[in-house]
């Protein structure tokens, strides 16, 4: 007897096409989300460092957490 499920096939193309990222572009970065969101470039980075996403908008849904919890 089969269970229903459909095998999904996983792509390793999609891990893979993720570049490194400069530091002094991901610097630029924490400044702008800071300033957008008036909250310290720490609190940018110690969001970034939890969460291991570099990219915007996982970041900003992160804030917008944390900012819905005060």
């Amino acid at each position: 007897m089969t269970t229903g499920r459909i095998p999904v096939a996983h792509s390793p193309a999609k891990a893979d096409s993720a570049q490194p990222i400069d530091p002094a572009q991901m610097e630029e970065e924490v400044a702008y989300l800071a300033k957008r969101h008036r909250v310290t470039p720490a609190i940018i980075r110690e969001i970034i460092r939890r969460s291991g996403a570099s990219e915007r908008s996982a970041i900003e849904r992160e804030i917008q957490k944390g900012k819905a919890r005060r």
